[in-house]
């Protein structure tokens, strides 16, 4: 019997339409052999599923599920494509935990703490894996703007602590520019990290759980038309995604070990991508994404396919792999 599986999008921040775009994906390619797709719309001020002719139908949270065609409609699993809030972050994974709803993503606090860039700085740090220097912000502390160059240097980066896509983030050149990108960063977040800017080659690495085992997918040089990997490199075309990197055999070995590490420190399960700079030939970790964009030309897509790993083989490993989850 087919499994109905909600594929939930959207969500609570800025990245709402790029996590449009990845749901849609996901729904275009998934087995209709095996699966009968939902396409999930998850929203501020309204959680509905959406049909191909556009109808929309309100979604019970008591239970999650759906009246279609008066017929209510229950699911088997949850394809978790929200990039950010509330997907990213755990909060409506702690939920589907609750209701004991199956889903792709790693459980809810493996979730919350990979979107906390510091939170996951500071356990990463007890296992003495290389990482730029920091410093942690609240929105309303004092600023010592002296104090912040004396820590991590120019230029640094300014970026939101819990935010995805770039959104948020300035690197700063000279010490005027450090308030006006704290408020750019208070956008998103009220919580801001500086960090130390690395000079190096930067690498993307998809580790993913595929077939039971943890796999360390072909790895992405990132060489960015911008000042950085930011929003226009990463969605505008502003950049060359290469794949594989251009890296001597022995930087992959050190960054393929230290990635399926990462993954196995931090506890994840199902999709991760992280970013690593080369610095003298070591990788320093950036940080984690655990719903990486999945249109066909996002990064860890790329990656599958080098693997000889198509769309609807990724997809439907990753629901094969929720659904043999207990509970």
């Amino acid at each position: 019997m087919k499994k109905n599986i909600a594929i939930i999008m959207g969500g609570y921040s800025s990245e709402v339409a790029i996590s449009l775009k990845s749901g849609n994906v996901v729904y275009k390619h998934l087995d209709r052999e095996k699966y009968n797709p939902y396409r999930i719309h998850i929203l501020k001020d309204e959680w509905f599923y959406i049909n191909d002719e556009n109808e929309k139908y309100a979604v019970n949270k008591h239970d999650f599920s759906i009246i279609y065609k008066e017929e209510k409609i229950q699911f088997d699993c949850v394809f978790n494509a929200i990039h950010g809030i509330p997907g990213e972050n755990g909060a409506i994974l702690a939920y589907f935990d609750l209701i004991g709803m199956k889903h792709t993503s790693a459980p809810f606090y493996q979730m919350a703490l990979t979107f906390n860039k510091r939170d996951t700085l500071s356990v990463l740090k007890k296992y003495h894996i290389p990482i730029a220097t920091s410093i942690y912000i609240n929105k309303g502390d004092t600023i010592n703007t002296k104090n912040i160059i004396e820590t991590v240097g120019l230029p640094c980066f300014v970026k939101p602590n819990n935010a995805g896509s770039s959104f948020g983030i300035s690197k700063v050149h000279t010490e005027k520019e450090i308030l006006p990108a704290l408020e750019t960063a208070y956008k998103e977040d009220s919580e801001v990290l500086i960090e130390s800017f690395l000079k190096g080659t930067e690498v993307s690495v998809g580790v993913i759980e595929y077939k039971g085992e943890i796999k360390v997918l072909p790895i992405t040089e990132i060489v960015s038309e911008n000042d950085f990997f930011d929003y226009e490199a990463k969605y505008e075309g502003k950049s060359q995604e290469i794949t594989p990197a251009r890296i001597s055999s022995e930087e992959k070995e050190k960054v393929s070990k230290m990635a399926r590490k990462i993954y196995e420190i931090l506890n994840m399960k199902g999709f991760s991508r992280s970013e690593y700079i080369f610095v003298n030939g070591e990788p320093h970790f950036l940080e984690m994404n655990t719903v990486p964009g999945l249109t066909e030309e996002s990064i860890l897509p790329q990656q599958a396919k080098e693997a000889g790993i198509t769309l609807t083989n990724l997809f439907d490993n990753a629901i094969t792999q929720a659904l043999l989850v207990s509970g």
